[in-house]
């Protein structure tokens, strides 16, 4: 389509200042571009909002992207220029429900005769301009996702991506339906880490109708190293690009992600032995899950009994080390599941060439409470062999930073390293769980580290009113409402279920991405079976993050995967009502002493000011425990502190309704995870200092209880039964081996490294600073292991019966009561949960159970007249260890009897 086409002139007169606004253009389907209303110079009228005569709206091409400003003029030599009609009547329903975020815009209307060439269009320079009486004075570029996805996504969709074995080819495909060329570069696999661009073997790509590319290599170069080479228009630098780039869909990369890889994830040579039967626990029902949340070089980089070469490492997890140990002692207990934080490729951890961290033997020669240990770590921070890693990289490729060594990072030995790890985990007895994280990415742009942004540019990620990426949830925010995003975050996952037997995934800041992405994903794990796939999808579990903030809050721009929005699904969210019940406060309360049901709201008092009202927010808190026990169901109805039935949506959570689960697993209950301070921290900043070490312990236990006898799924963050601290630090993801240190001897419970990271802590320090100073507070490793047999305990009493784990809201609401909750019988600060089983029966032994949760700091009774008389005795597994405190709690034929800072269950016998 040449210039003079559209418009003779290639000159466009402009206003002396003009300049590019952002892209505020937003391009919806073929024939339709919207542009807000403030850049538009209408006016009202008799008859509405009228433009005048002399104002037009342009489209404006340069295939070479050639377009400039210079002398008061627009040019370029390949200029086209298009006149848009203004659409009166606004988008239509269907259009404004597709594209909220341009719902209020001006409609343009592109002619019929144009639409043909919009294709063409989209692989050049495209910028929308308003010319008032012959001259320019609006110019601002144009949003493109909506209008790929209308003229692309429905047909490529269907279609697979990256480098796939076929035969006696590897075909490759990638989706680039804004390039106006690509080309496949690859090298032989002996080529290395690096190989020379001049020595690469280089084939153009095909383009198809779906926009996407394709070609093929023999099959014989199975383990090649390759990239795309992409030549696409760039909003960013407003110029085209001839970008480098990694694939999105690549099953293998080399060291440190330069190349991909091409891996065939079917070879056996790549899969340990007996892979094919290699599979976790099956869970009964999705309310069995009891997940452990670990990360993979906590697990073994401080661990003296696992070979150095292999400290945090995947291998670390075959080996028979103290970490080992422990799952398998939480395992036979009632543990089935580990949640591994991210385990893709990620950013922030060089694969070759990390930087050493400070030696542990100098940071442990400052005191407690010196800021010297976080000094000298900051030094390597951005540049060691420690972060959780939520920056993604590669969906689909094993991390290489955790391979035993960098050279089994390259290619396809990460890949097998990272099965050794899922099969020892399932040999423990243990399901695996995967974070993953599609709601960012590290980078956008044309930055190195992006992959999708230099492929397919504006496209993948979440861009605001003004073209700028959004970042709302801590980085370079991905759109998963496109459809070809949302195809490989569904991709992704399905792969790591089928080629890696991973049984279940946690979603980062869910809430980002909407249900219909997580309805998706679900459908498409639901797909796979043990006779084609080796694995059976519908035993997956699924569950996240379900905030409601940021650029897609309440629903703004579709309906989100948020708490009480997934019903029907089986994907659960994080229970945050119980856990600020228990722990006391919020996660980023300025003041960190804040109280709650578990942490001494209920007469350990620590005298801050921050506890107000404390016996008022101790009955608010304590409705909210009972909520949580029964699952956080939203039409529960439970007898409140104050005397009245509420129903589970009536109670008040933060002005939100704390009850929003239809059904228990809708739910994952915990009280500490990798995020915010650890439990153990957060009970040693709001318990009396004076308080002794047995008693932390038992409120340490009580805090757990509350999840692991609760009727929802739930989770422990790893070492919480341990005594896990973080030297008080409250946002660790950077904070290196040290102040992460997980030790499995509970010879060190990582209490007392010294003031935590400055960034995030430092406004904390003179509250944390005594603390640490104080060797009362620093558990011994009786101390350590006394806790863990309380914890083990729990699992224990968790798996002893189906009466903790009903798994339907109709029996939670048959079962369940809290019948002293808002009577004179009440203590305040203990809970009596009774679960009566004697109506259709679930557990053959037991008529049922009653679980008193006593956080006062005295000895309780309460009298239950609907089992007084009856056969009820303390559960015997209360007894089978060192706890000899929990013991002492007896049923006496009229009531129970508890000690302080205890939680007691006892069976009622049929």
């Amino acid at each position: 389509m040449a210039a003079h086409d559209a418009h003779a002139d290639v000159r466009q007169t402009c206003s002396p200042d003009l300049e590019v606004d952002g892209a505020r253009a937003i391009w919806i389907d073929r024939g339709t571009i919207t542009v807000p209303l403030d850049l538009d110079d209408r006016t009202p009228g008799p008859h509405g909002w009228q433009l005048p005569a002399s104002t037009q709206w342009l489209l404006l091409w340069s295939p070479t992207a050639a377009i400039r400003v210079e002398d008061s003029h627009l040019w370029a030599p390949d200029l086209c220029v298009i006149e848009l009609r203004v659409q009166e009547s606004g988008l239509g329903a269907d259009q404004a429900a597709r594209n909220p975020a341009a719902a209020q815009h001006l409609a343009l209307e592109l002619a019929e005769r144009w639409q043909r060439s919009v294709p063409e269009m989209l692989t050049g320079q495209v910028l929308l301009a308003r010319r008032s009486q012959g001259v320019l004075t609006v110019l601002t570029g144009v949003q493109l996702g909506p209008v790929l996805d209308d003229l692309y996504a429905q047909e490529a969709r269907q279609e697979d991506f990256g480098a796939r074995l076929d035969g006696r080819r590897i075909r490759f495909a990638v989706w680039a339906p804004t390039a106006q060329r690509v080309s496949l570069l690859t090298w032989p696999e002996q080529a290395g880490n690096n190989p020379p661009l001049d020595r690469a073997d280089r084939r153009q790509m095909m383009r198809t109708a779906s926009g996407t590319w394709k070609g093929g290599i023999d099959a014989d170069l199975v383990g090649a190293r390759y990239l795309y080479e992409v030549v696409v228009y760039s909003p960013v630098t407003r110029r085209m690009e001839t970008n480098l780039v990694t694939d999105p869909y690549a099953a293998g990369l080399t060291v440190d992600s330069r190349h991909s890889v091409i891996v065939d994830l079917a070879d056996p040579a790549w899969t340990p032995e007996n892979w094919a039967e290699s599979a976790g626990p099956r869970l009964h029902g999705l309310v069995d899950a009891a997940v452990y949340e670990l990360h993979v070089r906590d697990f073994s980089a401080s661990d003296e009994s696992v070979p150095e070469h292999l400290r945090g490492s995947y291998l670390a997890f075959t080996t028979d080390g103290n970490g080992t140990r422990h799952l398998r002692r939480l395992a036979r207990s009632g543990l089935n599941s580990v949640h591994l934080l991210p385990c893709f490729d990620l950013t922030s951890v060089p694969e070759h060439g990390a930087a050493a961290q400070p030696d542990q033997s100098l940071l442990a020669s400052f005191p407690p409470d010196s800021h010297e240990q976080q000094r000298l770590i900051a030094r390597t921070a951005s540049h060691d062999a420690f972060n959780w890693g939520y920056d993604p990289w590669h969906w689909g490729v094993p991390e290489g930073s955790y391979a035993s060594t960098p050279e089994m990072a390259d290619g396809a030995h990460r890949v097998k390293e990272f099965r050794c790890m899922v099969q020892a985990l399932h040999g423990l007895g243990l399901r695996v769980v995967l974070d993953q994280v599609f709601t960012h990415t590290s980078a956008s742009g044309q930055d190195p580290h992006s992959v999708l942004d230099r492929i397919v540019p504006g496209y993948h990620h979440r861009l605001d009113a003004t073209g700028s990426t959004e970042g709302s949830a801590a980085g370079n925010n991905v759109a998963t409402e496109r459809l070809m995003t949302e195809k490989l975050m569904v991709d992704m996952v399905v792969r790591w279920a089928r080629d890696y037997h991973i049984d279940g995934f946690r979603f980062d800041l869910m809430g980002h991405s909407s249900t219909r992405n997580m309805a998706r994903v679900r459908h498409a794990l639901d797909e796979l079976t043990l006779d084609r796939d080796g694995v059976d999808g519908q035993d997956v579990y699924l569950y996240g993050e379900g905030w409601n903030f940021g650029e897609v809050a309440d629903n703004a721009l579709f309906t989100q995967a948020v708490q009480g929005q997934l019903e029907g699904t089986g994907i659960g969210t994080f229970n945050d009502r119980l856990r600020d019940a228990v722990r006391g406060g919020r996660p980023f309360d300025e003041d960190p002493r804040r109280q709650g049901f578990g942490s001494g709201l209920a007469g350990d008092h620590n005298g801050a000011p921050c506890n107000r009202e404390p016996e008022r927010q101790l009955a608010h808190d304590t409705d909210l425990v009972m909520l949580g026990l029964a699952g956080n169901l939203r039409d529960f109805e439970l007898q409140c502190t104050d005397g009245v039935i509420r129903r589970g949506d009536e109670i008040d959570y933060n002005g939100r309704p704390a009850g929003y689960a239809a059904e228990p697993s809708d739910v994952i209950n915990y009280v500490d995870a990798h995020d915010n301070e650890t439990l153990w921290d957060a009970l040693t900043m709001k318990l009396p200092p004076e308080l002794d070490m047995a008693a932390r312990i038992r409120m340490n236990t009580l805090c757990l209880a509350t999840v692991a006898l609760g009727q929802a799924p739930f989770l422990w963050h790893a070492g919480t039964d341990l005594l896990r601290s973080k030297s008080l630090d409250r946002n660790s993801y950077n904070s290196g081996d040290w102040f992460n240190r997980l030790d499995w001897t509970g010879r060190d419970n990582g209490f007392g490294h010294g003031l935590p990271p400055a960034d995030d802590n430092m406004t904390r320090w003179p509250w944390l600073r005594p603390l640490l100073a104080d060797p009362s507070l620093k558990p011994s490793a009786k101390d350590v292991e006394l806790a863990s047999e309380q914890a083990r305990t729990l699992l224990k009493l968790r798996r002893s019966t189906p009466l903790f784990r009903l798994g339907s809201a109709e029996l939670i609401r048959q079962k369940v009561t809290f019948p002293l909750s808002g009577t004179p019988g009440a203590v305040p600060g203990v809970i009596l949960m009774h679960i009566d089983d004697r109506t259709d029966p679930i557990d053959p032994d037991l008529a049922g159970l009653v679980v008193v949760f006593n956080a006062t700091p005295h000895p309780v009774r309460q009298v239950l007249p609907e089992v007084s008389g009856q056969k009820v005795v303390l559960s015997p597994l209360h007894c089978k260890g060192t706890d000899r405190s929990t013991c002492e709690s007896r049923f006496d034929h009229m009531g129970f009897e508890v000690p302080a800072r205890t939680v007691a269950v006892f069976n009622h016998l049929r």
